[in-house]
């Protein structure tokens, strides 16, 4: 993990402290008022959303360019599956075996692509009940308002451009939530069979009538 990626979780941790006492307490109330005591399953899901909001905002953003950072000379990628010829690219300049593929910096961002949203295909499927497609929709949705923002250096807020436009980035994002859905519907089905397992339903016996004979 780079310099630059501690630095980003770092200030998404504050990002969530500062959002999460924002909203709390307004949650509290509210909950009081319509329940009559606060829902912990309610706030745990809220802060679990909050927290991986702050931290996907903060690794995507984050840090910022500073006066004398270097510009881009490249902004935009265009090429699919580039990703793997970079990997290439990386071993030879280090003069690695194919072997070593897995260490490269390539392989691990794109890996880190994925994982940022698993959690989304997590939440997706758990808690908004959204189906397989849906799920791609919204990952795909995520990460291309991402790029976008990336493109327009954060939507002209930055002094220049500072990260790439990658259709690769769309590709593992969108797998990445694809996978977290997987993961939850395994999740669901596991849970129902332990729970058949230790709960077996009652075995309906039906009435036979015997004739009586005369």
């Amino acid at each position: 993990m780079t310099n630059a990626q501690v630095t980003a979780l770092t200030y998404g941790l504050l990002i969530f402290a500062a959002v999460w006492t924002t909203i709390l307490v307004p949650q509290l109330i509210v909950h009081v008022s319509r329940y009559g005591r606060p829902q912990a399953l309610r706030i745990a899901k809220t802060a679990m959303v909050t927290l991986y909001a702050s931290m996907a905002v903060a690794v995507v953003l984050l840090p910022l360019p500073g006066p004398h950072s270097k510009r881009l000379e490249q902004t935009v990628q265009l090429h699919p599956f580039q990703w793997i010829e970079d990997i290439h690219t990386e071993l030879v300049k280090h003069g690695l075996s194919a072997a070593h593929w897995f260490t490269t910096q390539t392989f691990q961002q794109a890996a880190m692509n994925v994982l940022l949203f698993v959690p989304l295909g997590l939440f997706a499927r758990l808690m908004w009940k959204r189906g397989f497609v849906g799920t791609m929709a919204i990952g795909f949705t995520a990460s291309l308002l991402i790029e976008l923002t990336q493109l327009s250096a954060n939507f002209g807020t930055a002094p220049f451009v500072y990260r790439i436009f990658d259709v690769d980035d769309l590709m593992t994002n969108t797998f990445g939530a694809m996978l977290g859905w997987v993961l939850a519907a395994m999740l669901l089905a596991f849970r129902a069979t332990s729970t058949s397992t230790v709960h077996p339903q009652p075995v309906r016996r039906e009435r036979v009538h015997l004739a009586q004979a005369r």
